[in-house]
């Protein structure tokens, strides 16, 4: 019999993205549920989780999750940040035993049986802030020192990886299914007031702990469906910037230029989407004058920015969520809302399964963006 999980699947990957704009924080369970839908979508060789809100307590830290794969892997990374950063607290991220049996809404294997060869890395967390004089002259803010840290680490230290480094958010991701890795992160003992969660189809990477979606940086995440086809550019482009691709997918590019454009640049969102999905030039000759003039310097500016390739990706950070596909739309998206509620997914069906009655479904326009954002006054 042929096993059609493991076939390639030009549209696969499955994406999912849950805000409320009022804060209001939701269990993990309604990730799972909605991702668990999209089981198809992923052949069991990747899948993840970002969450936003969930550590209050140390909410002024920048939470660093790691993926160790030895003992000298670990005590690198504890050496390193110890010596650059103040670290308020370090433990191991909790994580059922793989032999336990998992709910109705994942694949109702134990981790043993998904994964028979693989033995997960060391999974850990700290909590730090940058270890610098009050009064600084290198010119860094604390977000370049720790976009720093978090270089050097996963291009010098062997074996270890950081998985996102924002304040007040985190990253739980491996190999296996979302759902079953969701159940093994114990993830519906989270609240957040955004989730999203990624099925992985992988067709041109291997599936590894480090490569499986969300891709972050600060409290930027990303997660895909589709291929970077203008990867090497845009990884080149990224280089000059200090930015160092070493996660061996092209998934990373997308989640360097955002920081970039958006932090870095200070470029607003809507104008650095224009710029990773810019519009085609016989569009641009049929605007007005002025939005002509803003899209041709952004393309003469950030050219080499531009995302190519079939696409769709969801990306958070601590104030919202944005969805965009490319300017074709070759990958499937779909948002809906209901109150105070956004939801995003590669299927309506996604969405329903945890909003069966939404009062608003539509599928975005190619190149065109869907932002959604916290209220103004929530913390």
């Amino acid at each position: 019999m042929v096993n059609h999980n493991y076939q390639h699947e030009s549209s696969g990957c499955g994406l999912v993205g849950i805000i409320s704009t009022t804060g209001k924080k939701m269990s993990g369970e309604q990730v799972l549920r909605a991702v668990a839908v999209l089981h198809e979508r992923g052949n069991g060789l990747g899948g993840g989780f970002a969450a936003y809100g969930i550590y209050p307590k140390y909410r002024d830290f920048f939470a660093f999750h790691l993926l160790m794969d030895t003992a000298e892997s670990k005590t690198a990374v504890e050496a390193y940040l110890q010596e650059h950063f103040i670290v308020e607290h370090g433990e191991a991220i909790p994580t059922r035993n793989p032999s336990e049996r998992y709910p109705q809404y994942s694949s109702g294997r134990n981790l043993e049986e998904i994964l028979p060869e693989i033995t997960p890395p060391a999974i850990w967390r700290y909590f730090c802030k940058p270890k610098r004089p009050e009064y600084s002259t290198d010119g860094l803010t604390d977000e370049d020192y720790v976009v720093q840290g978090v270089m050097h680490i996963n291009e010098n230290i062997d074996g270890a990886f950081v998985i996102s480094s924002g304040r007040n958010m985190g990253v739980f991701k491996g190999v296996g299914y979302p759902e079953d890795l969701g159940h093994f992160f114990k993830l519906e003992e989270y609240e957040a007031y955004t989730w999203t969660g990624h099925a992985r189809f992988p067709t041109n990477s291997q599936g590894w702990w480090g490569g499986a979606h969300p891709f972050t940086l600060l409290d930027w995440a990303v997660i895909h469906n589709g291929e970077i086809s203008s990867y090497g550019i845009n990884k080149r482009y990224l280089e000059m910037y200090g930015y160092k691709c070493t996660l061996m997918t092209d998934t990373e590019v997308v989640t360097y230029m955002l920081d970039l454009l958006i932090r870095k640049h200070g470029l607003p969102t809507e104008v650095a989407l224009r710029a990773v999905a810019a519009p085609f030039w016989k569009d641009v000759d049929r605007m007005s004058e002025e939005e002509r003039k803003l899209n041709e310097a952004l393309r003469m500016v950030y050219g080499s920015a531009l995302l190519n390739g079939p696409f769709a990706i969801i990306f958070t950070h601590s104030r919202g969520m944005v969805g965009l596909n490319d300017r074709i739309k070759l990958r499937p998206l779909v948002a809906a809302c209901k109150g105070d509620m956004v939801y995003m997914s590669s299927e309506e069906c996604g969405i329903r399964e945890i909003c069966p009655n939404p009062k608003r479904v539509w599928n975005p326009r190619a190149g065109h963006p869907v932002i959604a954002r916290l209220e103004d006054g929530v913390k």
